[in-house]
């Protein structure tokens, strides 16, 4: 008898075809996936709490985060200080000195296609464009009123920036960085996410309790979604697989979802602390962390069945911005602060690096022959008629 780490169980041989007769492909898939649930279910030891690892000081009343698609650093924006914070993710500490933007910096975000990273500076009216590898900027000037929100498509091809005070969004090209047209939406436009295929962009309107849906392909509005007048959404964040977006209402002190392909809200929203204002997705899928701005803490949703886990994560004042690091190991949560101060708190997220897994494999009569689940120990390769692990690591 198998013993795995977790202390489940489960017989070398479960095949009583020559006994009791064949059992139906069916049941075979059933039994693999109740392998999976042992062995990768919420309640598995290889999953540790989410934890405060340091807390990282940075410039003014620092606003929003980002990291490079490569992982190794992230960028803060810095309001009072009208810079950008880099940190070495690896040592968790600030490298180099501020680099200076435009006044006003909020949303911040990479370019997937060249290493840059763009500002969308509030005051200044401006974006700045910042060469990660020289840190010489440059500046898209007379851009739109109030820039808020930036984000790439998946190919970076282009980037939207939400104009709280044009309730628009404009459009830059993501190669030559040239201005392009403008995107009525909203009032007081503010986060802005693309679906992980790049086909649509969510845009949400802060005073109007809205969430406009945008055809990225071709610029264009296909509907509005209303998650409720005096909400005043926040941000929107999409699980990796597309199927779900998360919207945080400040006002309302929950958490919209809404399904991306019928673009409806699902209800009731998910209640959570005191003016949410951040959101992101962990690249597994799993969970959701939201920054609750007045409690200085983080509420963490659990996906698949949109239900807060356990005591929020205490972090420090004013919590704003969040985001996870690309392997999923750490979220940056930026702490707005009180006054002139600012910080971020690093939180360990408790999460491993996910491995690739080979497919799961039939026959031509359909019966299940081999597959895949994850163990504690790593990958485990699993046959059905004779249920066994014949292979881990």
């Amino acid at each position: 008898m198998k013993r795995f780490a977790n202390g489940a169980t489960i017989e070398e041989t479960i095949d009583r075809r020559n006994r009791r007769g064949a059992r139906p492909a069916w049941a075979r898939v059933a039994a693999v996936a109740a392998l999976a649930l042992l062995t990768v279910g919420g309640a598995s030891p290889a999953s540790a709490a989410p934890t405060v690892l340091t807390t990282i000081p940075v410039g003014g009343s620092p606003w929003g985060v980002a990291f490079s698609p490569d992982g190794t650093t992230a960028y803060v924006t810095n309001r009072s200080g009208d810079s950008v914070n880099v940190i070495n993710v690896a040592t968790n500490a600030v490298v180099g000195s501020p680099i200076l933007v435009g006044d006003f910096p909020l949303g911040v975000a990479f370019s997937p296609l060249v290493a840059k990273a763009y500002v969308a500076n509030g005051i200044a009216d401006t974006v700045s464009v910042i060469d990660v590898t020289t840190e010489i900027v440059t500046t898209i000037p007379l851009f739109g009123d109030f820039p808020f929100g930036v984000a790439f498509t998946p190919d970076g091809s282009k980037a939207y920036v939400t104009l709280q005070s044009d309730n628009a969004v404009r459009v830059i090209n993501g190669v030559t960085d040239a201005p392009g047209i403008t995107i009525s939406v909203g009032d007081a436009p503010r986060g802005v996410a693309f679906t992980p295929d790049g086909s649509k962009a969510y845009v949400v309107n802060n005073n109007a309790g809205t969430v406009t849906v945008i055809d990225a392909l071709m610029d264009t509005v296909i509907t509005t979604i209303t998650v409720g007048i005096g909400n005043a959404p926040e941000a929107v964040a999409f699980t990796p697989d597309g199927a779900t977006a998360y919207v945080t209402n400040s006002g309302g002190n929950t958490v919209s979802v809404i399904d991306v392909a019928s673009n409806s809200v699902m209800v009731p929203p998910i209640a959570v602390g005191t003016i949410p204002l951040g959101v992101a997705i962990s690249p597994d899928g799993t969970t959701a962390y939201v920054t609750n701005s007045v409690d200085g803490e983080v509420s963490v949703i659990r996906v698949v069945d949109n239900m807060v886990l356990g005591s929020p994560i205490m972090v420090g004042a004013g919590p704003v911005g969040v985001a996870f690091a690309p392997d999923g190991t750490k979220a940056y949560v930026v702490d707005g602060g009180v006054g002139q101060g600012g910080s971020v708190s690093v939180i360990a997220t408790g999460s491993v690096p996910a491995r690739a897994m080979p497919p799961t494999g039939f026959d031509v009569s359909g019966t299940l022959l081999f597959a895949t689940a994850l163990t504690l120990l790593g990958v485990a390769v699993v046959a059905s008629r004779r249920l066994r692990v014949i292979r881990s690591r």
